[in-house]
C-alpha cells in the first residue's frame, strides 16, 4: 500500500513552493474550490482550508476546479508508479496509452489481470480516484495544455486529447472551468508562451530537475537508426507513425533548459495525447532523481555517480517492438554493428516518408512486416533472423506484450520462451521499452566488472544479491555503472556464432 501523505510535510513544501514536490501532491482550497500544485504563486491558504491529495483525479472527483494560475496541466507529471502497487502502475501505463479513450475498465482490469472491482478499489485506495476519472482528467488536462499552448483548432483539440465527440469536450471543459473551451483559451492564452510555430506544431515537455540531457542525447546518438532517427546539435529527430498520422519529431532543450520542445510535423490529424505520453517515455520524463538518490545515493559505489551525473535518465523507446529488435540486433556485435543492421532492415522494410529536407525518411518496420523476414537480404545471421521473426509472431498472436501490461517477471518469461533471447535481452527490453524502473541484466560483463575487482569480476548472481538494496531503481544503477570505464574489447564473432549456433548471450548495450 502507498504511504498516506503526510499533510504537515506536504504544507511546508507549500508555503516553500518547493519544487521537488511538484506532481508528488495537489492541494485542494476549500475556500476557493480550485485544486493548484504546490509550486503556485498565489497566496499560501490557511493550513484548515487545505485538503491534500496524491493526483489531480482526485482532487476533480472532490469537485474542485484546476487553478488557472499555476496551471496543472503543466507539472512535470504524477510519478504514480513510485510508490503504488504493481497493478495500479502498469494500469497507469496503459491509460496513458489510451487504453480507456474508447475502450473500458473490466478490459482495462483483464489486461493488468485483476477484476475490474478490484482495480477501481486499488485506484481509490492508492490514488484516491477512479480508473475513469484518471483518464477524463488526464484528457482534460492536456486539452487545456493544447488551448493555451497551439492554435489548433477546439475541434481538433478534442480528437488530440482523446475525446470521443466535440459535444463531450465542450460539456466536459465547461463543467470543470465553468466556461466553454474558446472563452477559456482567451483567458489563459496571455500567461501561455509560444504558440505553434508555421507548419509544426510546438509542445512543452515538463520534467523534474535535475536533467541530464547531454548523457540522454549521447546515449540515443550513438545508437540512431539511420534514416529513421537523428541526433545533431544537441537535438533528437525521428519519424514516428500513431494510427493513421505519420511525421516526424524533433525534440531539444528550450533556451532556459526549463523544459523540452516538441516540434511535430504530421500527415494528419494525430492523438497527440498518446504522442507526447510516447515522448516522454523516450526521454524518462517521470522520473524522479530526488526518490532515486534518496535509494542509490548511500551505496558506496553509486553515491559518487549519481553526484556527478544526478539527472540521469534511462532512455526509452518510441515502439516497444522496434527497441526489442533492436536488442536482438546488438547481440555478439558493437553497438555501431547493430545500429547498421538496423538500419539495412528499415532501408528494405520500412515505409519511406516524402522528403523533407535533412529529417528522417523512414519508418521502422513493425510486426506485420517482419514476420516473414529474410535474414540474408539484410547481413543476419539465420539464428538472428529466426528471432526477429518468432518476436514478431509472437507480438501479433499476443504471446509477448511490449506495453506494459504485464509484471516485470511475466514480461521477462514470456520474452525468454521466444528463441534468441536471454536474460539480458529481456532485461534490456525490460528497462527501455516497457519503462520498467527495477528490471537488471545482474548477469552483464559490464556490471560484474564495475562492481568486481580489477581482472576478477563478480558472478551474476553476487551482482544481483548487491543490487537488492537497490531497487525499485536497479535499471537506474545499472545505467550509472555502465558509465564506469571497464577495460576490454567487444567480444569478437566466432565461426560458430556466423553459422548461427548459440553462444552466451552478451549484447551491445
Amino acid at each position: 500500500m502507498a504511504a498516506p501523505l503526510d499533510e504537515g510535510v506536504c504544507y511546508r513544501a507549500l508555503q516553500a513552493r518547493d519544487a521537488r514536490f511538484d506532481g508528488h501532491f495537489f492541494v485542494a482550497v476549500r475556500s476557493t474550490g480550485v485544486y493548484c500544485r504546490p509550486v503556485c504563486p498565489a497566496r499560501t491558504p490557511r493550513r484548515e482550508n487545505c485538503l491534500f491529495v496524491p493526483c489531480a483525479a482526485a482532487a476533480q472527483e472532490l469537485g474542485f476546479r484546476p487553478c488557472l494560475r499555476c496551471r496543472p496541466e503543466a507539472s512535470p507529471g504524477t510519478p504514480a508508479w513510485q510508490g503504488t502497487s504493481a497493478t495500479v502502475s502498469r494500469a497507469l501505463q496503459l491509460i496513458g496509452q489510451g487504453a480507456l479513450d474508447d475502450g473500458s475498465v473490466e478490459a482495462l482490469a483483464e489486461r493488468v489481470g485483476v477484476g475490474d472491482r478490484h482495480l477501481r478499489r486499488l485506484f481509490l485506495e492508492h490514488l484516491g480516484a477512479s480508473p475513469l476519472a484518471v483518464a477524463q482528467t488526464r484528457r482534460l488536462l492536456f486539452a487545456k495544455k493544447l488551448l493555451d499552448e497551439t492554435d489548433l483548432k477546439v475541434s481538433e483539440i478534442a480528437f488530440a486529447s482523446g475525446f470521443a465527440s466535440i459535444r463531450r469536450f465542450n460539456d466536459a471543459v465547461r463543467k470543470t472551468w465553468d466556461r466553454a473551451p474558446r472563452e477559456l483559451r482567451r483567458t489563459t492564452r496571455r500567461d501561455a508562451g509560444e504558440p505553434g510555430d508555421g507548419p509544426a506544431l510546438s509542445l512543452r515537455l515538463p520534467f523534474r530537475e535535475p536533467f541530464d540531457w547531454a548523457s540522454l542525447q549521447g546515449y540515443l546518438a550513438l545508437r540512431a537508426i539511420p534514416d529513421v532517427e537523428a541526433v545533431s546539435s544537441g537535438r533528437y529527430v525521428r519519424s514516428i507513425r500513431l494510427d493513421d498520422a505519420v511525421g516526424r519529431v524533433a525534440v531539444e532543450p528550450a533556451p532556459d533548459g526549463s523544459h523540452l520542445v516538441a516540434r511535430l510535423h504530421l500527415s494528419g490529424p494525430a492523438p497527440l495525447i498518446r504522442v507526447v505520453d510516447r515522448l516522454r517515455r523516450i526521454f524518462d520524463l517521470g522520473a524522479d532523481p530526488t526518490r532515486i538518490a534518496s535509494t542509490l545515493g548511500s551505496d558506496r559505489v553509486l553515491g559518487p555517480l549519481l553526484r556527478k551525473r544526478p539527472g540521469l535518465r534511462v532512455p526509452g523507446a518510441w515502439d516497444g517492438f522496434e527497441l526489442a529488435v533492436r536488442a536482438i540486433l546488438g547481440q555478439q556485435v558493437s553497438v555501431k554493428g547493430a545500429t547498421t543492421l538496423a538500419g539495412r532492415i528499415a532501408e528494405r522494410h520500412g515505409e519511406t516518408l516524402p522528403p523533407d529536407g535533412d529529417l528522417p525518411r523512414r519508418l521502422f518496420p513493425g510486426p506485420e512486416e517482419l514476420v516473414d523476414l529474410d535474414p540474408a537480404a539484410v547481413g543476419l545471421t539465420r539464428a538472428r533472423g529466426d528471432a526477429i521473426r518468432s518476436l514478431a509472431e509472437a507480438v501479433l498472436d499476443a504471446r509477448v506484450d511490449l506495453e506494459g501490461s504485464a509484471d516485470l517477471e511475466t514480461s521477462i518469461e514470456q520474452l525468454c520462451a521466444l528463441p534468441g533471447i536471454g536474460a539480458w535481452t529481456a532485461q534490456y527490453i525490460a528497462m527501455r521499452a516497457l519503462r520498467e524502473p527495477d528490471a537488471f541484466p545482474a548477469g552483464d560483463l559490464g556490471l560484474r566488472k564495475a562492481l568486481g575487482q580489477p581482472g576478477t569480476p563478480l558472478s551474476a548472481r553476487e551482482v544481483a544479491a548487491r543490487a537488492e538494496a537497490w531497487r525499485p531503481w536497479r535499471a537506474y544503477a545499472a545505467l550509472h555503472l555502465w558509465s564506469l570505464p571497464t577495460p576490454g574489447t567487444p567480444p569478437r564473432r566466432t565461426r560458430r556464432a556466423r553459422r548461427g549456433n548459440p553462444q552466451p548471450e552478451r549484447s551491445a548495450r
